[in-house]
């Protein structure tokens, strides 16, 4: 388990490599064409650019926009796809009825829920909800999962011995269900990270993140194309990073 962690960890050499195509690619692009740096602007004009933005006002505006919207939409899904799967868990028919609803999110492109909720909603509203989308599938299946996992013998034990429902939750439930939920959250953060910029180049919310990346699109800003994109990448990590760690230390704090 640890040399597979080892293998599909980062190398430092790894990224320095692709950092160094990159950039010999940006040069033969302005070797080749007038105007090649507007097709792929370097590693270091990328760099400089996120540095002069991460010094103005603006950019923690947008920043921020995004993440309310995004990273709202993630928490909004997550909690409606635990409450539906204890539901599912519980009745047959609840999660029949869910299964198509959850099949059509996972095989539908998200530009086609994009554009069709830009019909019933304004664009500020439409990350939040696309995020939400995003998330409901694999959060859901997942715990579902978990529950069906739980450990039928406790809890019949726990049934004979009318064991509260609150025990039963944090003693058999949560142990069964955390390992998945941890999987799934891991998951939806890359995927509403990635849906949820892709609806604010559609809408176009003021101050957002994806209103920047559509105005670099444009003007052929492109060094501020890449170095947004940066900032969607490390947003986007750094939310995974400190959201996992918060469930580990609550597993911790309960013992698990």
């Amino acid at each position: 388990m640890k040399k597979t962690a080892a293998q599909n960890s980062i190398r430092p050499w790894a990224v320095l490599f692709w950092l160094l195509v990159w950039q010999g690619a940006s040069m033969v692009f302005s070797a080749l064409w007038p105007n090649g740096h507007l097709l792929l602007a370097s590693p270091i004009s990328a760099a400089l650019r996120l540095g002069e933005l991460a010094f103005t006002a603006a950019f923690w505006r947008a920043v921020g926009g995004s993440i309310a919207h995004i990273f709202g939409g993630f928490l909004a899904g997550c909690a409606l796809a635990v409450a539906l799967a204890a539901l599912s868990a519980r009745w047959r028919l609840v999660r029949e009825l869910l299964y198509p609803l959850t099949a059509a999110v996972k095989a539908v492109p998200v530009v086609s829920f994009i554009i069709l909720a830009l019909v019933w909603l304004d664009s500020r509203s439409l990350p939040l909800f696309i995020s939400a989308l995003m998330v409901f599938p694999p959060v859901y299946l997942n715990v579902l999962a978990g529950i069906a996992a739980a450990d039928g013998k406790l809890l019949e034990m726990a049934r004979v011995f009318r064991v509260p429902l609150g025990r039963r939750l944090a003693g058999i439930y949560l142990p069964a269900v955390l390992p998945y939920f941890r999987s799934a959250v891991s998951l939806a953060l890359g995927l509403c990270w990635k849906a949820g910029a892709a609806a604010e180049v559609i809408g176009l919310p003021s101050g957002t993140i994806g209103e920047r990346l559509y105005t670099a699109k444009v003007y052929f800003q492109t060094p501020d194309l890449f170095a947004w994109t940066a900032v969607i990448v490390a947003v986007s990590v750094l939310f995974e990073k400190l959201f996992l760690a918060l469930v580990d230390a609550l597993a911790g704090k309960a013992g698990l």
